[in-house]
C-alpha cells in the first residue's frame, strides 16, 4: 500500500502544470510502472486521481455572465482580459496523469479486461481536451507521455482544432464501448458509459452549432452524432427527470445533499464525514461575493405558468415585483426568492435581501437548510453531468438541423416543463409565431426553425441556470454581444415605501434627502442614486452603470496563449488579434 500511494502521490501532484514543466518533471523510472496496474483494484485506484479534473462547487454555481450579475464584472465582460504571463488556464498536468495512465495500464491485464478502465481514462482525455478546445481553439494533441529528450513533441505546433476534436470523439466513442457496468456500475458519484455518452453529447453539439453560426463545413455531422447519442442515452431509460410537486421538485433536485440518482449522470459529492463542503448557502445570503442576483433580461424570459409570454403584456417592462412573479414558471420561484418564499424547514416568510442580491432577484438555487449557512459549511452536492442537459442538447441539435419534430420536443423539452406543471411546447406554434422578444437576443437565428430554436434556447437558459454552461453557450452560438448590454434588475416606480411580497410589512424604503428616521426594523433603505440606482430615477435598478462592457467580435471568442509558453515554444501560434502587454 505505501507504494501505492506513492504512486498516486506523484500522479496527483501532477508531473507538469505547462510545457515549461515538461524538462522539469520526475523521471517516468521512478514512478515503477513495472511493480503497478497489476490488476484492476490498482487500476481503479490510479483513476480515482483523475476526478480532481471535474469543477469544484464554485466551479459549478459560481455563473457571472449575463445570467447572474454581480456589484463587479468579470474581465470577459468589461474586456479586460490580457494575455497572461503565464497559467492562463493552459495546464497539462492532467494530460499526463492520463496519458502515463494509458501507456502502462494493460502491462498484465489481457486487452478485454483492460479497456473499461482505458475508456475511463479515454473519458478524461476527452473531458481535458474539450475544456481545452472552447478556451483556445487549436492545441497541440498529446496521446502518450513525452520523455525529456523529446524536442520534437515538446515544441511541436498546435495541431488543427478538427483533429483535436475528431481524437476527443474517438475517445468518447471507445468508452462508449468498452465501459461495462460490470466494471463500473451506474454510479452519480464514478464515470460509467453513460457519463461518456453525456459528454459526448456536449462535445457535439457544442462543435456542430460552432461551426454552423461560423458558416464552417461538417456542423451537420456533428449535431446528428448529438442528437443521435443523446437519443441512445434517452432510450437506454438509465435516467429520468425527478418529478415530485411541481412547486418543489426543482429545488430539491438541487438542494439535495446525496445527487438524486434519477437524475443526476454525475456530481460532485460533499460531506462532513470527509471534511469536504462548499459555500453555497453563504454566498446567497451574504453581501461577501458580490451580491449574486439574477438579471433582468432572464426573469422576462419565463413564461407565464399557462405557457404564454410574459413579454407580451402590455407594458410588461413597469410591471413590480408582486405582479411580476405571479402565475410564472415555478422554475422562477425555485430559482428566487418569490412573495412566499421561506427556507427549507421553517415558516418565516422572507422578502428579497438587497444586502445579498444586487438585483433583488435574490437566488435560492442549491441553498439548503439554514444549518447549513456558515461559511463554507454546505454538503448539498453538484451537478457535473444531468439528464435534462441531454434532453435539451436532443432537442437543440435536431432544431438546428431541421429534423426537429413535435413527438422529438415532447420526449425532451416536455419532460422538463411536466416537471414544474408547464404545458408542452408547441412546435407550430413557435415557429409561427416567433417572440420578438427572444430573437432580439440571438439576432443569429433565422430559418423555417426560428422559433422553435429560440424557444428551445429559452427553456436551457432557465433550466440549467447557475450550472455554469452559460458563457460556453453564448461563445458557441457566437453571441458575444450579449454580455455588453446594460445589466438591470427590480422595477420600482420612483421614491417611496415598498411591500414586495404584500404581506402588509415594509421591506424597501427608497428616499431622497436625509434618511428617514426613526429607521424601522427590517425595512431595507437605500438613498436613490447613491445606494441604489434607477434608469431616470425610476425604472429598473441598474447595475454596474457606468463600468464599460466590451466584447470584440474578432477577437473574445478564444482565449490567448500565455507569453511564457510561447517563448518556451516558438511554434506556439498566439490566437487572432491577441497582442501581448494589451
Amino acid at each position: 500500500m505505501k507504494k501505492q500511494l506513492s504512486i498516486i502521490a506523484l500522479a496527483a501532484a501532477g508531473l507538469l502544470s505547462s510545457c515549461s514543466k515538461f524538462l522539469d518533471r520526475q523521471p517516468l523510472s521512478q514512478i515503477a510502472p513495472d511493480q503497478f496496474f497489476n490488476n484492476d483494484k490498482e487500476a481503479k485506484f490510479y483513476l480515482n486521481s483523475l476526478y480532481s479534473a471535474f469543477p469544484n462547487a464554485e466551479g459549478v454555481y459560481n455563473e457571472d455572465i449575463d445570467n447572474i450579475v454581480k456589484t463587479s464584472l468579470s474581465d470577459q465582460i468589461t474586456g479586460r482580459r490580457t494575455v497572461p504571463l503565464n497559467g492562463g488556464n493552459w495546464t497539462w498536468t492532467e494530460l499526463r496523469k492520463i496519458n502515463f495512465f494509458l501507456d502502462n495500464y494493460n502491462r498484465v491485464m489481457t486487452e478485454a479486461q483492460a479497456a473499461p478502465f482505458a475508456g475511463v481514462a479515454k473519458f478524461f482525455r476527452a473531458y481535458f481536451y474539450f475544456d481545452k478546445v472552447q478556451r483556445f481553439g487549436d492545441v497541440p494533441w498529446y496521446s502518450h507521455t513525452i520523455e525529456k529528450e523529446d524536442t520534437a513533441m515538446l515544441t511541436k505546433a498546435r495541431d488543427p482544432r478538427k483533429l483535436v476534436m475528431d481524437s476527443i470523439i474517438k475517445d468518447l466513442e471507445y468508452a462508449i464501448a468498452n465501459v461495462d457496468e460490470a466494471t463500473f456500475p451506474v454510479s452519480s458519484e464514478m464515470v460509467s458509459k453513460y457519463t461518456a455518452m453525456a459528454l459526448l453529447s456536449r462535445v457535439c453539439l457544442f462543435e456542430g452549432t460552432w461551426k454552423k453560426y461560423r458558416n464552417e463545413a461538417g456542423w451537420e455531422d456533428l449535431l446528428r452524432k448529438s442528437a443521435a447519442v443523446s437519443e441512445q442515452l434517452i432510450d437506454s431509460k438509465k435516467y429520468k427527470i425527478y418529478k415530485t410537486t411541481p412547486n418543489k421538485a426543482y429545488l430539491e433536485l438541487f438542494a439535495s445533499i446525496a445527487p438524486v440518482k434519477d437524475e443526476i449522470i454525475l456530481a460532485r459529492i460533499f460531506s462532513n464525514e470527509l471534511s469536504v463542503w462548499h459555500n453555497i448557502n453563504y454566498y446567497t445570503i451574504t453581501s461577501s461575493y458580490g451580491k449574486p442576483g439574477l438579471e433582468k433580461q432572464l426573469v422576462n424570459s419565463y413564461l407565464m405558468a399557462d405557457g404564454t409570454r410574459f413579454t407580451d403584456i402590455p407594458r410588461y417592462d413597469t410591471i413590480t415585483f408582486y405582479n411580476e412573479t405571479q402565475n410564472r414558471d415555478p422554475r422562477l420561484s425555485q430559482t428566487i426568492r418569490t412573495p412566499g418564499y421561506s427556507r427549507i424547514g421553517t415558516t418565516n416568510i422572507l422578502p428579497p435581501d438587497f444586502g445579498a442580491s444586487v438585483t433583488g432577484y435574490q437566488l435560492i438555487k442549491f441553498v439548503t437548510d439554514m444549518s447549513f449557512d456558515s461559511f463554507n459549511r454546505s454538503i448539498n452536492s453538484m451537478p457535473i453531468f444531468r439528464y435534462a442537459e441531454v434532453l435539451l442538447n436532443f432537442a437543440e441539435a435536431k432544431a438546428e438541423l431541421g429534423t426537429l419534430t413535435q413527438a422529438d420536443l415532447d420526449k425532451s423539452i416536455f419532460e422538463l416543463r411536466d416537471r414544474v406543471g408547464m404545458p408542452k411546447l408547441d412546435m407550430a406554434a413557435a415557429n409561427t409565431d416567433v417572440d420578438t422578444y427572444m430573437a432580439d437576443q440571438y439576432p443569429g437565428v433565422t430559418g423555417a426553425n426560428k422559433g422553435v430554436i429560440l424557444e428551445i434556447r429559452r427553456e436551457r437558459r432557465i433550466e440549467l441556470v447557475m450550472e455554469s454552461h452559460r458563457w460556453n453557450d453564448l461563445m458557441r452560438w457566437k453571441s458575444g454581444q450579449s454580455v455588453v448590454r446594460p445589466f438591470k434588475g427590480m422595477y420600482f416606480p420612483g421614491v417611496g415605501q415598498y411591500d414586495l411580497d404584500r404581506n402588509g410589512k415594509i421591506d424597501v424604503h427608497i428616499y431622497t434627502g436625509a434618511k428617514p428616521t426613526p429607521a424601522v426594523a427590517g425595512v431595507q433603505y437605500f438613498k436613490l442614486g447613491t445606494e441604489m440606482e434607477l434608469e431616470n430615477d425610476w425604472g429598473n435598478v441598474l447595475i454596474n452603470r457606468t463600468t464599460a462592457k466590451a466584447f470584440r467580435e474578432d477577437r473574445d471568442y478564444l482565449q490567448p496563449i500565455p507569453i511564457q509558453e510561447r517563448q518556451l515554444n516558438p511554434k506556439l501560434s498566439q490566437n487572432p488579434l491577441w497582442v501581448d502587454g494589451l
